[in-house]
């Protein structure tokens, strides 16, 4: 009978201690629920390396992130949803593009601040777009001697 008390003590450790790390880990990720965001649209021609979830940096700070990925099938481009903190007021002749971490690092969004003194409201959009620049694209031309 002792035996089995202490295998449940275990038990319960191991899950205190299982629930413990996923709460930190939610901590450590964003994935927490405690700060509010508003969104806002965008739609580019190209989404290479973005998905659900990928940062959005503002002078290299992550503001937010990405909510939603559709492509709208009457322009063929990937229109984007993304979520920014509040508190933070991003003018409304911004530009946002999808940036490249290095070589061998993945993509993010980022946010290059405009000068204007108006804000974007809530679910607004974003019209100045770039889209990703293929790595692979870029080597091909180079090698190929293309000037285009």
């Amino acid at each position: 009978m002792t035996q089995n008390k202490t295998e449940v003590m275990v038990g319960g450790l191991v899950l205190l201690a299982a629930v413990g790390f996923l709460a930190y880990a939610a901590q450590i990720t964003g994935l927490s629920s405690s700060s509010s965001s508003y969104p806002l649209t965008a739609s580019f021609r190209s989404l290479e390396g973005v998905n659900v979830g990928t940062d959005v940096r503002l002078a290299g700070v992550k503001i937010g992130s990405v909510n939603s990925v559709v492509l709208n099938s009457e322009t063929f481009r990937a229109d984007t949803i993304i979520a920014i903190k509040d508190g933070i007021e991003i003018p409304d002749d911004s530009a946002i593009t999808i940036a490249s971490e290095g070589l061998l690092g993945g993509n993010f969004v980022e946010i290059v601040p405009g000068g204007s003194p108006f804000m974007y409201e809530p679910d607004a959009e974003i019209e100045d777009t770039q889209s990703a620049i293929s790595l692979v694209t870029l080597l091909l031309k180079f090698v190929s001697g293309s000037g285009e």
